[in-house]
Formats: C-alpha cells, structure tokens, sequence
C-alpha cells in the first residue's frame, strides 16, 4: 500500500473524530489526546502530520471542501461555486457553526476565501476578454465580491441557514447581474 495513501488515510482519520467531537463541544475545549483517543492513532502520529488542532481543522477544511471544489472549479460557474459551499455548509452546519463560534468570522472566511477568489477571477477574465482592464482592478473586483459573499455565508450560518441554498442563487443572480461585467467596462482603458 502506497505510503501516501496511509497519511491520507490517517489525516482523514484523524480529522473525522475532530468534526465528531466538534459536533458537541467548542473547539478549545478539544483535546489532542481526545481525537486521538477516538480516532485510535497515538499522539505522535498526529504530530507527526499536524501542528495542533488548527492545523488539522485547516487540513479538514481543504481536504472536505476546497479540494473538492477546486478540482471542479474550472468548470463551475460562480452559481454553481456558491451553490457548492452553501450545500457544504448545510450538511456540514453544526461542524461549520462550531468553527465560527470558536474561531471567530475570520477564520471561517479565510478557509473558503480562496476558493470563492478563484472561481470569481475566473469569471472576472472570462468577461473582461474584450475589455483592457489592468491587473489590479480585475483582483479589486474578485475580492470585493469575494469578501461580500463570504460575509453573507457567515451571516446565513448564524442565522440557522432559514434560506435554501437554491433560493440564495436565485437573489444573487439578481443582485449581481450585470455589475462585474459593468465595473470592469468602468475600469477599462480604452
């Protein structure tokens, strides 16, 4: 068995009694010696492949969701991005919700940040094709839309999810339509 396969394995493990324990108790009140007693991996594998348990919550995160997502994200259209990690965090909302009331608002955002930026700059560029538009202003707009949807993802989490994700999509494509392709016309250089 390829060695690889095993620290994947063990990762996943190991992150699985994290997001079980994190289902019932904060996370600072998470032990080491609790997930690796759950998980039955002794304290020095856990070191061995993480920090601490933010290392591992961050390695969740990006193993459970922004992986997935961003192996498809070439395909995916800004709704189908959204889409994807409002039904994440639906399914995965006490885990999700443990993470924001431990961690805070930043650290949630950071983790799907990333993601949200880069289906957004690709959409940026695609509509941009025919338009010159500097570099930074393109970056501008991706983090601007980046930041309010993420903002909007805590504030939908807090609130116990009450809008269906399908509904979110539909008030979004009316909010932005047209507004990228606008700013970046604004932006261009002609």
């Amino acid at each position: 068995m390829p060695n690889s396969f095993i620290n994947s394995n063990t990762k996943r493990q190991l992150a699985a009694s994290l997001k079980k324990l994190m289902t019932t108790k904060p996370l600072n009140k998470i032990s080491i010696r609790e997930i690796t007693d759950d998980s039955g991996v002794n304290r020095q594998t856990f070191y061995y492949h993480f920090q601490d348990i933010y290392d591992l919550l961050e390695w969740l995160y990006r193993d459970e969701a922004i992986r997935l997502f961003e192996s498809r994200n070439s395909s995916f259209t800004l709704n189908d991005g959204i889409l994807f990690i409002l039904k994440y965090i639906q399914k995965n909302e006490s885990f999700c919700l443990c993470t924001l009331n431990s961690l805070g608002y930043g650290q949630l955002r950071q983790f799907f940040y990333s993601a949200f930026n880069n289906v957004l700059m690709n959409l940026v560029n695609e509509l941009s094709q025919d338009l010159y538009v500097e570099e930074a202003h393109k970056r501008f707009i991706a983090h601007f839309y980046t930041v309010s949807f993420a903002g909007f993802i805590e504030s939908w989490l807090q609130n116990g999810l009450k809008e269906a994700p399908e509904d979110i999509i539909r008030l979004c494509d009316v909010t932005m339509q047209g507004n990228i392709r606008g700013a970046l016309e604004r932006f261009s250089i002609t």
